[in-house]
């Protein structure tokens, strides 16, 4: 009887959450009123701790609600609706609430009210029971309309580059870092220096590569996996497979005629086979990075636009049998193989390298994850309320992503900055890249994985075998496109509720626009309905797309960067000098010692990988913000998290297998979003 007594005398408890974001917290006072199934609806309760400072940033607080103190609450049923508003009170008012609790202790029953946003004064919100709702279902639609139209107004779009990517116009406060020390590329890179005890400030060039390679220490710089592989063939095969830049390989169906490999050049290197014996039974593979061709350059670098030939040998190995550093074949620009003097051949590949490093920063890494991803960002927060269930499957996916590319182009790409220093195309270079790459960019190809692969010729796993990157993505990409048709057929019932879904109609519409400052959209090719959406098909495959390069695009193509970058034989970014031109001439150590970047370069492309290449949030499936509260939605995110867990636990075992392990794309390394 007492235990009873007790839970009677605090019969329901309040638990608030305010975000964790900058200015969050406020002094005003807070009043919420509980409405339930039957009609029935409390007076306002103010919520108070006597003594204590309640609504700080980032904390959860708790309030007990005496029954005897609040009218009708004794008869109360399930909690369906809550209103909550605040006064003006005190100078800190603004007040950014994550979510409120309300927890029926004698029945037991706990219902949640998702909040994520600001709570702006005297307005009287009104928060339904998990919060999920389409917009035809809105029993408050003009909160709705109001949220989203100042949604718009902070989320405005920009072409920052002329023909570049849309991007957001300002950085609103909501997409402001929670903490900054991470994140402070000058901080951390002198932290990084005196943590190691790195000797390397004064200026000057490498001695020998002995002396580049004593520079690393076991503190902070451990020695990167490509200083001990950087002129093997099998290691160069490999970084086109399960490295930085891994989606550019195709299987060869012919040899284009701007190649002129010829059997006679060949025959050492195919195993027995001529050319076309090879191309029949898919052994010869090829990069071609046209696209760089053509761009600006820094002052005195050169940049190749190289095709490279590939065959996988009788024990599946990727062998790189001939390169061509530029597109249009010669006498000053021949092709070289494996047979050429080996330091030759060795510095053909670092320029091979050098230009695919600027195909990996300006579009693998930069354009078509961060940038890409901002636009769809800046798109969904215009189009989709904080209500809308799609907004909830794609928000953790977003977290920082403003952020962090606001934060990079400031410091990393602004002029002057580390590109210009520590890239042979610079800026200029860069953006040109990008912009190029947008051009032809399809969601519904490059995009998507399976339609990538085969149009690569990839979509066989019997093919090159060792293509780690495709290995490992397809069970990703498989898992996600899973997690995200439960979720919509969840949700999109029937063709009628897609096609009457104003928020979801106007976000793909916005997706396609065509970008420009005056009235700009993201501007994708590709995305499927150009525009409308019909069916659940096009919706999932948006959907996917948009999660698949949050999380394992990016992971992929980021994390490797201090492994490969951080030895500059390895994976120059910078070279200097112009490159080789003659199959016959024979390479000294002291050559390429000229056209590696000077110590003081070397130690900022070090510093900068090491940084990127540290995961900043959580793996994917563990979300730092839980947005998703309905009960059968929660089920489904249930379900990713064990396919992941089973994604995770077969790249392990792949790993144990492989020289070297491809870890990148194991889910337990896998963020949920572009937060670095």
């Amino acid at each position: 009887m007492g235990n009873f007594l007790a839970k009677r005398s605090s019969d329901y408890m309040i638990y608030v959450q305010t975000g964790d974001r900058r200015n969050a917290g406020t002094d005003a006072n807070v009043r919420i009123v509980m409405h339930d199934e039957y009609g029935h609806s409390s007076l306002p309760i103010t919520l108070d701790n006597y003594f204590k400072n309640d609504f700080e940033r980032g904390c959860l607080d708790t309030f007990h609600v005496p029954s005897n103190k609040i009218k009708n609450l004794q008869r109360m049923g399930k909690i369906v609706r809550i209103e909550v508003w605040k006064d003006d009170a005190w100078a800190a008012s603004d007040w950014y609430v994550d979510k409120i609790v309300i927890e029926n202790r004698v029945t037991n029953n706990t219902f949640v009210f998702p909040i994520f946003r600001w709570i702006k004064a005297k307005y009287h919100y009104q928060i339904n029971h998990l919060d999920t709702s389409l917009p035809q279902d809105e029993q408050y639609p003009e909160q709705r309309a109001m949220e989203l139209s100042e949604k718009r107004k902070a989320y405005e779009f920009d072409q920052k580059v002329p023909d570049g990517p849309a991007q957001v116009k300002n950085m609103p406060s909501d997409e402001q870092f929670s903490f900054d020390y991470k994140w402070d590329i000058v901080k951390t890179k002198v932290k990084l220096i005196a943590v190691s005890k790195i000797v390397m400030l004064t200026g000057g060039e490498w001695e020998s590569l002995a002396s580049l390679t004593n520079v690393y220490t076991e503190k902070i710089f451990h020695m990167p996996k490509g200083a001990d592989r950087w002129s093997n063939d099998l290691y160069f095969g490999l970084q086109r497979v399960a490295s930085l830049n891994h989606s550019l390989i195709k299987l060869v169906t012919e040899i284009p005629e701007k190649f002129p490999v010829t059997d006679e050049l060949l025959k050492p290197l195919l195993e027995g086979l001529t050319i076309q014996e090879a191309i029949d039974q898919k052994k010869l593979f090829m990069c071609d990075l046209q696209l760089l061709e053509d761009l600006p350059v820094r002052e005195n670098f050169t940049l190749c636009s190289p095709m490279g030939l590939f065959f996988v040998d009788n024990k599946n190995q990727l062998r790189p049998v001939a390169i061509q550093l530029f597109q249009t074949p010669g006498p000053d620009n021949p092709i070289f193989t494996p047979l050429n003097p080996s330091l030759t051949w060795a510095l053909v590949k670092m320029w091979y390298n050098n230009a695919d490093a600027a195909y990996h920063q300006a579009l693998t890494h930069l354009g078509m994850t961060h940038l890409l991803m901002e636009g769809v960002t800046v798109a969904t927060h215009r189009n989709l309320s904080q209500s809308h269930p799609i907004f909830k499957l794609l928000a953790p996916h977003f977290l920082y992503l403003i952020a962090i590319n606001t934060r990079g182009l400031e410091l990393l790409i602004a002029d002057g900055g580390w590109v210009d220093k520590t890239m042979n195309f610079g800026n200029k270079g860069l953006f040109a890249l990008i912009i190029k790459g947008f051009k032809s960019w399809r969601m519904d190809v490059e995009g998507t994985l399976p339609e990538d692969l085969k149009r690569r010729g990839l979509d066989d796993p019997n093919v090159l075998p060792c293509y780690h990157f495709r290995n490992d993505a397809m069970l990703l990409y498989a898992a996600i496109n899973k997690y995200v048709k439960s979720y919509v057929s969840l949700y999109y019932t029937s063709t009628k509720l897609l096609e009457e879904d104003t928020e979801i109609q106007n976000w793909v519409h916005e997706l396609v626009k065509e970008r420009n400052n005056a009235s700009g959209g993201v501007g994708i090719l590709g995305v499927p309905g150009n525009g409308k959406l019909t069916t659940n098909t096009q919706l999932e495959q948006i959907v996917t797309s948009i999660i698949y390069t949050c999380s394992i695009s990016h992971a992929s193509t980021n994390f490797p960067q201090y492994e490969e970058y951080a030895f500059p034989p390895n994976y120059p970014g910078l070279l200097r000098g112009r490159p080789p031109n003659n199959p016959k001439y024979e390479v000294t150590e002291r050559d390429i010692l000229n056209c590696l970047p000077d110590r003081p370069t070397t130690l900022d492309i070090m510093i900068v990988t090491k940084i990127l290449s540290a995961k900043g949030t959580k793996s994917i499936g563990d979300f730092e913000v839980q947005y998703i509260f309905d009960p059968a939605a929660r089920d489904i995110v249930d379900e990713f998290r064990k396919d992941l867990r089973k994604i995770s636990k077969q790249i392990k075992e792949r790993n144990v297998h492989r020289n070297p392990p491809y870890e990148y794309l194991d889910p337990d390394i896998i963020p949920n979003s572009i937060s670095i």
